[in-house]
């Protein structure tokens, strides 16, 4: 059947691939169109699919809307309409089409089908979803559970979390499995189910699903991302960097791909991180996530005045981002500069009272600029979230020391000198040489 031919190239159809997909899809090979004609299709729409099944675009969509002009509430040709449009690039029109296809047949599979897949790739996800669950519900008739199955796991898509984490990732994982109960398993599957296990925390689901693609192919740039963004998850960088630049051999100017080069690059303090990023932001100015590892890598290298003027940039887009607020404030430490810092720091406590880096900041800002009361109060505040470190317990002993409060200045002070082990030399000499001073006025 001619219907089923067309019915069957939405399977991946380029016109259809949506783009909230988080990995492109391989287009699956489309069967030869049938031309065998039905007993019950009128000649004129039978032409058009003829013209359909030869990718005659042009001469199926004159032919349609010649049919449609008399045959407006046709749902076999409002569907065929909308599947030409969709060719074209029409979206908009195919869309209509695709609605009053619906309209014309509230069962009819394939037109739902098709419209919430082209929803989707507009963006318009809520509409998106329900067309795709009432497919998921119908009976796909000819189309065949294949089809079907391409609901599901367009559904699954839909429903991944987004970048900021908000959904179920549960969802996404379910209605996979529906799609596998109904056809084999394909290599974007393995895929989805890979990212779908990262966004549960199963790194080590995700792993083996990652492997599993990349024995199967070894130059696999998804593959190769993904699981080389699980094991910099797990902070295996040295085996990440081999995947990263495994990827980078098939696609070199890949911007994701490069940023993941960079990012284990930065953890390992290698050099070579910081012109990766300079070339990455420089093609891709707009984009935060790159901007904002510019930004650390420069402050790691010593650059605080070029790495606040980015975080400067990015604040003045997302004021109340916590994360571009504590990077901000701690440059403006390292730039001596106490009081802004403390003013950044205490914008964050209030915004989000339990962030021990804010009130970290809060203590030694406030130290420097000689409020040991303040400096004590961010330090109880902080030791409700985590324990004390060396550097806190010199805080700590030193702004006792200030207050006059000697038992608690020796205490602190003996706790810095029990915990530094060393690594603090000109703390620990001051630390011995108040001690001296205390402890023989008691």
């Amino acid at each position: 059947m001619r219907l089923l031919a067309i019915i069957s190239a939405l399977l991946c159809p380029p016109a259809l691939v949506f783009s909230q997909a988080p990995k492109p899809q391989n287009p699956a090979p489309q069967p030869e169109p049938s031309i065998e004609q039905a007993p019950s299709i009128a000649p004129e729409l039978s032409d058009a699919e003829v013209a359909i099944a030869s990718s005659d675009w042009k001469t199926a969509s004159a032919r349609l809307d010649a049919y449609l002009q008399k045959h407006a509430t046709d749902a076999r040709a409002l569907f065929d309409a909308g599947y030409v449009a969709d060719h074209q690039d029409q979206l908009d029109r195919a869309a209509g089409f695709y609605r009053r296809a619906v309209e014309a047949n509230p069962n009819s599979f394939e037109s739902h089908l098709g419209l919430g897949l082209l929803l989707a790739r507009q963006g318009k996800r809520d509409e998106a979803h329900s067309e795709l669950i009432a497919a998921t519900t119908l009976d796909p008739g000819e189309s065949g559970p294949e089809l079907k199955a391409r609901a599901w796991r367009a559904l699954a898509r839909l429903d991944k979390p987004g970048p900021d984490g908000e959904g179920n990732a549960n969802v996404p994982s379910t209605e996979l499995l529906e799609a596998l109960k109904i056809s084999p398993e394909a290599t974007d599957d393995t895929l989805l189910a890979a990212d779908l296990a990262e966004d549960l925390g199963n790194h080590d689901a995700a792993e083996r699903s990652y492997r599993r693609v990349l024995a199967a192919d070894p130059k696999s740039v998804a593959a190769n991302s993904g699981l080389a963004h699980v094991l910099i998850e797990k902070k295996q960088y040295p085996d990440a960097e081999k995947l990263v630049r495994a990827a980078l051999q098939q696609e070199p100017d890949n911007p994701v791909l490069n940023a993941q080069l960079a990012t284990v690059l930065a953890a390992q303090n290698n050099a070579d991180a910081l012109p990766l990023l300079q070339k990455l932001h420089a093609s891709h100015p707009e984009n935060l996530a790159i901007t904002s590892m510019l930004a650390d890598v420069l402050a790691e290298a010593g650059d605080i005045a070029g790495s606040d003027k980015l975080y400067t940039g990015l604040l003045s887009k997302s004021p109340d981002d916590i994360s571009l607020l504590v990077s901000h404030g701690q440059n403006l430490v390292r730039q001596q500069q106490y009081s802004q810092a403390l003013a950044v720091f205490d914008k964050v406590t209030k915004l989000d009272s339990a962030n021990s880096d804010a009130w970290s900041g809060i203590a030694f800002s406030a130290s420097k600029l000689h409020q040991p009361s303040l400096a004590i109060h961010a330090l109880t505040m902080r030791s409700k979230f985590l324990p004390d470190v060396p550097a806190t317990y010199f805080l700590w002993a030193t702004s006792y020391d200030t207050l006059n409060d000697k038992v608690a200045a020796i205490t602190y002070y003996h706790h810095f000198l029990e915990s530094s082990g060393g690594k603090f030399p000109d703390q620990e000499w001051q630390a011995k040489q108040r001690l001296l001073v205390l402890e023989k006025k008691r």
